[in-house]
């Protein structure tokens, strides 16, 4: 058994360490597995060494941050015990603490938008340093969230003069025909999710403003042939639904001083069979030009409900693996057969992660990855 002590006089820092009814603090305990008690205004933690030099670095990390934003959240807490139980599982890992200080800010409000995994601080990272960004990871990871609030925070610097938000017309296997309404009304709904990320971050009247004198444009994707954007924030959303033809006649839009991020789900194509999805293409064909960056996220950046993260990852192993699901009854039942108790397993084992790949990693055919 090891131990270690951390000293904590604050009370207020204290309560936003522990949480409501000391909620994060019992998270902590069962995710980590060690004892920790407060007295005197010291922390003591206690367990199995590796498990003690872990939970220690998690709550200094965690303590930080909360006096840097005034308090803590749940979903800052499990986002952090996230990467602790990946420490705690790998000797090898190293020194990897928890990048805070990838917070976007946003304008006119009081808060920040915080990356909640190491994969999203990469991921915000390598947009504010490359001109082009490929971003590929599964559903509720952060891809168009991100990139929207960096477009924000760039306009609000005034880096740029003009944001264009870019999604392909696709719909999602199933026909709806033809949509009535004007050409606004007809797009709205393929370009909904942009727009619900937009008006997270502004204001309702001033996105408005916005978009009524060009500042912001949310714009389908074969709207963007003969363009050139000076000056611009430029996303790509649902790039796997692009073709390679679309994806070329989009990347050659950037003007000067323009940045372009474009991400989407390999797993969720609906192109017609036989038609090659262009992020895909892009991803192989453009390693080691300079400038351009290439982001992998996984399952455990997930940050919608928890049940998110357990359904990407049965899909993403072969159906015969998965186990089949049991019967749900809300008492014990009997079995006909033997007589005897047909105890069902409610809740099957978790499957493990697959393992991470490098933040910025080159195509797997190149091998290359050149960051400038």
């Amino acid at each position: 058994m090891s131990e270690a002590n951390i000293n904590l006089t604050d009370p207020a820092a204290i309560l936003s360490l522990f949480g409501p009814q000391d909620q994060y603090l019992r998270l902590i305990r069962e995710h980590l597995g060690v004892a920790i008690t407060h007295r005197d205004g010291k922390l003591k933690i206690v367990g199995e060494a590796e498990a003690v030099r872990h939970a220690t670095r998690l709550l200094e990390q965690l303590h930080q941050r909360a006096q840097q934003a005034g308090g803590l959240t749940r979903q800052e807490v499990e986002g952090a015990l996230g990467l602790g139980g990946e420490l705690a599982a790998s000797a090898t890992a190293g020194a990897i603490g928890i990048p805070w200080e990838s917070d976007v800010e946003l304008p006119h409000q009081q808060r920040k938008i915080k990356p909640r995994s190491k994969g999203q601080a990469n991921y915000v990272s390598a947009v504010r340093k490359h001109d082009l960004t490929f971003c590929r990871g599964p559903a509720g990871c952060g891809k168009t969230y991100l990139a929207v609030a960096l477009a924000v925070e760039a306009l609000k610097s005034g880096k740029i003069r003009k944001i264009v938000l870019v999604r392909p017309a696709v719909e999602a296997g199933e026909s709806l025909g033809f949509l009535p309404g004007d050409l606004q009304a007809k797009l709205n709904p393929y370009l909904r999710p942009l727009l619900d990320a937009l008006n997270e971050m502004l204001d309702y009247d001033q996105v408005k403003y916005l978009m009524e004198h060009d500042v912001i444009e949310v714009i389908p994707l074969a709207y963007m042939r003969g363009r050139t954007l000076n000056e611009a924030f430029i996303i790509l959303d649902e790039a796997q639904n692009a073709t390679s033809a679309q994806m070329k006649m989009f990347l050659t839009r950037m003007g000067e001083a323009s940045k372009i991020v474009v991400s989407g789900d390999i797993t969720q194509v609906d192109l017609p069979g036989g038609v090659t999805s262009g992020l895909k293409d892009a991803w192989h064909r453009l390693g080691g030009i300079a400038g351009i960056s290439f982001v992998s996220l996984d399952s455990r950046d997930i940050v919608r409900h928890r049940l998110v993260q357990d359904i990407v990852e049965r899909y993403e192993m072969p159906s015969v693996l998965t186990p089949e699901a049991p019967t749900y009854s809300d008492s014990p039942q009997k079995s006909e057969m033997d007589g005897g108790d047909n105890k069902l397993d409610s809740s099957p084992a978790r499957l493990s992660n697959r393992d991470r790949s490098e933040s910025f990693d080159a195509p797997e055919e190149s091998g290359q990855n050149s960051l400038d």
